[in-house]
């Protein structure tokens, strides 16, 4: 990566893949109607795609050699709170490849920014949980077409504060590094100086 960004603020979004250790008792229920619908043995297989995305992406950042003194880290789900830090802990302990990677980048100097609005997290929590109890009973659900408008309506909020977040605290001279799902949009709420680039972890090899 050039040392020279000039005046803009460069911004990497590291697309990411959810495992259940990082959505805690909502990828328990995940991964009970995965099975209930497929398999075990889809379910197995499932997870060792999953594990081989987040070894590209391991890889994959890596080899962006990117300076940790002046690297922002940023999270899909990490509530800004004061306590940042201590849940990326707790994930990565529980098995989250995605926070095992954050920790790594904090060892080499990273800061791990708050990113996400903590109310707007409970909402969208409950939202997924009530649609996977209304899945788990297999009925018919009429209010489904108005529950996915809310989800999209919560959903563009959180990348209202995310882009929000992302302005406020990553400086000139800095680089912005974003784990965040593909669902997400956030480039019409990034201010013109942040030059946003989606980084293609498939892509990834051992070279």
């Amino acid at each position: 990566m050039p040392r020279d960004q000039g005046q803009t603020r460069p911004l990497i979004w590291v697309p990411i893949i959810h495992t259940p250790s990082d959505l805690g008792s909502v990828g328990e229920t995940f991964q009970q109607l995965y099975v209930r619908r497929t398999s075990h043995e889809e379910w197995d297989r499932h997870i060792r795609t999953v594990d081989d995305a987040w070894e590209r992406i391991r890889r994959a950042i890596e080899q962006m050699h990117l300076d940790h003194g002046v690297l922002r880290v940023y999270q899909d789900g990490l509530p800004q709170c004061g306590h940042e830090l201590d849940i990326v802990k707790e994930l990565a302990a529980a098995g989250s490849q995605n926070h095992q990677i954050l920790l790594d980048l904090a060892a080499r100097g990273a800061t791990i920014i708050g990113t996400e609005s903590p109310a707007l997290l409970l909402e969208e929590y409950e939202l997924v949980q009530r649609s996977l109890a209304r899945l788990a009973t297999d009925e018919a659900d009429g209010d489904a077409p108005k529950q996915q408008i809310w989800n999209k309506l919560v959903l563009e909020k959180r990348d209202r504060f995310i882009a929000g977040r992302i302005n406020e605290t990553l400086k000139v001279g800095e680089v912005g590094l974003i784990f965040l799902g593909l669902l997400h949009a956030l480039e019409p709420f990034l201010p013109p100086d942040i030059e946003l680039t989606r980084e293609a972890w498939w892509a990834a090899t051992d070279e």
